[in-house]
């Protein structure tokens, strides 16, 4: 009953995941403002049609998101099409950052490995002395050094192609989205090309970011809008609104970042700091990833790894514990000392023992 009371019209973006309890599938829904956990539901299957009953069940608490985040899984976003119609659902930039990572850091292993037996080779001829150039060692150094220049070229490019997708088309300090999209599709190419070398890590990665590009880069036309309608609002160019939104990717205890920062001042004059805290407020607005709902899952995890069996019951108490419990700590301070519930609604309530009919706290002896 105290699961079901909240209004859930007030969030604007959800956050869908799925969690595994053995072979068991719990779907959770997060607010990405409040951390409000308001679906979490141990399920035989994860299809759209299990999804859907779900999000329909929430439609008649009020919850009608502006737009979802979640990763590329089928039937969580067939279930949600089905559910709630033309609701967009974005893509999660973190599982795509980690893969495209993963594929970087096993190319790197693969040339250090190729590394290692080249200098094994070298040697052991080394302490053999000069050998005729036909010698069957020397035939295997020159294909280790072959092979060692081969796997170094194809890491150092995967790895500078991740560090620009990363740093450059997934960070939300960026372009706009057409620059956006052409430095994707730029990536996405070179990675083709380099396919053939090693398609069985190479191809699957590139096949992902190819068929999420419009997914994954859907944040960024929200936050064009959002800084064009704060460069309307302030009379300014929006050329300088995108300047002080790409400011936000340097870190503020280096001296390139007060340097720029004085000259956007300087051109800006007295409407500096009005329009770079709005342009601050945008960009904390516009989440990107589902980042929030994957800490839930790792909160979960430490609840269910003593049990085999997950009740409705138990995730129902769980999940009532986690809305009503109170963040001791916190890096917004707006989070600090309140719960997500009452980050959601706006409104008190007692403590979380309290609501389950246990009484009011006693005060601690000394």
């Amino acid at each position: 009953v105290l699961n079901d009371e909240p209004d859930l019209s007030g969030i604007r973006v959800g956050l869908h995941d799925e969690i595994f309890q053995g072979a068991t599938p719990v779907l959770a829904g997060v607010d990405a403002a409040s951390t409000y956990c308001y679906l979490l539901v141990a399920e035989q299957r994860r299809d759209a049609d299990t999804w859907g009953v779900h999000l329909l069940d929430a439609a008649e608490r009020g919850l009608r998101p502006d737009y979802t985040i979640a990763d590329a899984g089928r039937g969580l976003r067939a279930g949600q099409q089905a559910a709630w119609g033309d609701t967009p659902c974005h893509g999660d930039v973190f599982h795509i950052q980690r893969r495209s990572e993963g594929l970087a850091n096993t190319l790197s292993r693969l040339a250090a490995g190729a590394t290692s037996r080249r200098k094994t080779l070298q040697a052991g001829i080394s302490r053999a002395g000069q050998r005729h150039p036909k010698d069957e060692l020397l035939v295997q150094l020159e294909q280790a050094r072959h092979t060692e220049a081969q796997a170094s070229c194809l890491a150092r490019d995967v790895r500078t192609l991740v560090h620009w997708l990363r740093h450059d088309v997934l960070a939300l300090a960026g372009p706009g989205l057409a620059t956006r999209r052409e430095l994707f599709d730029f990536i996405v190419a070179e990675l083709m090309a380099r396919e053939l070398e090693d398609p069985r890590r190479i191809r699957p990665v590139r096949v992902a970011l190819q068929n999420q590009r419009d997914h994954l880069l859907a944040f960024a036309g929200l936050l064009d809008v959002k800084l064009a309608a704060i460069a309307r609002g302030h009379a300014v160019p929006e050329s300088l609104v995108r300047e002080a939104c790409i400011l936000h990717r340097l870190p503020t205890t280096s001296s390139a970042y007060w340097q720029r920062w004085s000259e956007l001042r300087a051109r800006l004059g007295g409407k500096f700091h009005v329009l770079f805290g709005a342009v601050h407020r945008a960009m904390a607005s516009t989440p990107r990833s589902s980042s929030l709902v994957e800490n839930l899952n790792s909160r979960l995890r430490t609840h269910f790894t003593l049990r085999r069996h997950l009740g409705g019951s138990y995730l129902d108490l769980l999940r009532f514990f986690l809305n009503h419990r109170r963040f001791l700590r916190s890096r917004r301070a707006e989070r600090q000392g309140k719960s997500p519930r009452e980050l959601m609604t706006g409104q008190g309530h007692p403590h979380w023992l309290t609501l389950l009919g246990l009484g009011p706290l006693q005060p601690r002896r000394a």
